[in-house]
Formats: C-alpha cells, sequence, structure tokens
C-alpha cells in the first residue's frame, strides 16, 4: 500500500509504502474500545471521597434508651439515616486502573492506525519543522485543510515546530512513544512524518 507524501506547503515529496502490519489491518471496534477504556481508566485521579459512619464528628453517645419509646431503636446519630451523618457506602479514594498486556496494547495501536488509513484520514509528510511562528504554520495548515489534526514526529519533536503549533487551536504534535489509540482516535487526521513512519514501525514491529 503506497501513500503520496506530501510537504507543509502542500507540494508532493515522493510517496511511501505503508506496512501492512500497521495499516492494513480490518479495525476491530472491541480491541479499540478495551484500549480506550485501558487509558482513560488509568488517567482518572479516583480522588473523590466521603466521610462514612466511623468518619463523621458527632457524638457516640446513644441517642435514647433502647425500648419503650415506640420508635426504631438507634445507637448513634453518625447513622447514614440521619442528616449530618455518614454515607454508606459512598466513594473513595483508589485507583480505576487497570492491568492489560504490552502485547495487546501494542495490537490496538496498530488497530487505530488501520483504521485511520482506511478511513481515508491518514497524510504522510515529509518533516515537520518551523522556525517558530505560528501565524506561517496556521496558513499551511489552513490550507491543507487539517481542523483537528494529530501529528506524530520521530524520536523527538522540532522545537520549533511545538513551539509554534502549541497556539494553534485542534492541532497537537507527540513524539513516536507518546503515540496512543485514544489521542489517535479523537482526531479527524492523523499526520506521520517519515522518522515518525519508521520509529513506529520500530515499535510495534
Amino acid at each position: 500500500m503506497k501513500l503520496d507524501v506530501i510537504k507543509l506547503d502542500g507540494k508532493k515529496a515522493g510517496s511511501v509504502e505503508l506496512s501492512e502490519d500497521l495499516f492494513g489491518l480490518e479495525p476491530r471496534a472491541d480491541i479499540l474500545h478495551r484500549v480506550v477504556r485501558w487509558q482513560r481508566n488509568n488517567a482518572q485521579a479516583g480522588t473523590h471521597k466521603v466521610k462514612t459512619r466511623s468518619e463523621v464528628k458527632y457524638s457516640t453517645k446513644k441517642i435514647y434508651r433502647q425500648k419503650g419509646t415506640g420508635g426504631a431503636r438507634h445507637g448513634a446519630r453518625s447513622a447514614p439515616i440521619f442528616r449530618g451523618g455518614g454515607v454508606y457506602k459512598g466513594p473513595v479514594v483508589r485507583s480505576h486502573g487497570h492491568d492489560l498486556t504490552k502485547k495487546f496494547r501494542k495490537l490496538g495501536l496498530r488497530h487505530a492506525l488501520s483504521a485511520k488509513a482506511k478511513a481515508g484520514e491518514l497524510v504522510v509528510i515529509d518533516t515537520a519543522e518551523s522556525d517558530g511562528k505560528t501565524s506561517a504554520l496556521a496558513k499551511q495548515v489552513k490550507n491543507l485543510g487539517w481542523k483537528r489534526a494529530l501529528i506524530i514526529d520521530g524520536a523527538s519533536v522540532n522545537e520549533g515546530f511545538a513551539k509554534a503549533a502549541s497556539n494553534i487551536e485542534g492541532l497537537d504534535i507527540l513524539p513516536t512513544m507518546g503515540a496512543n489509540v485514544y489521542d489517535i482516535l479523537k482526531r479527524d487526521t492523523l499526520v506521520i512524518t517519515k522518522a515518525g513512519m519508521e520509529a513506529l514501525e520500530a515499535r510495534l514491529k
């Protein structure tokens, strides 16, 4: 599978052969769903917390005598049925993350790349370099028709390009090691540099 390589000014800069193992798979929603769910769960803070019956600040004195009142028996005002009492089985600080094998995570990334290639939302550029001027890069991005795009570069990102891209809404850039399923799927266009393509093949081989 061949794809044209372009420059940021829109001119053609040759072509590249896409690996069938990375871009030729039939995308599976169940695999993508599991990897995205793993990512989002790991990112969840889990810092929500309520006070339980043993933590609320109340006297532990018995409210009234056990028998003879005609009412239900109660031991303390901290019971969950009273206003200001502890919360029964409320959220506590915990991790929402769960394990997913490295092999499965790599498979998910390959399916995400294949999904973009199949949908025609994959673009390969020669290099992602800039002098740091946002206005110039914004004009190039507009001419290329990228509205919500993710750019994946090689092992490192060009400093000038990253600086210019940081001020453009809807444009994000990541090094190869930062490439992930969630960020790829939530963008309309996936842009990969030639260096990024080589690094991805080495990472997912």
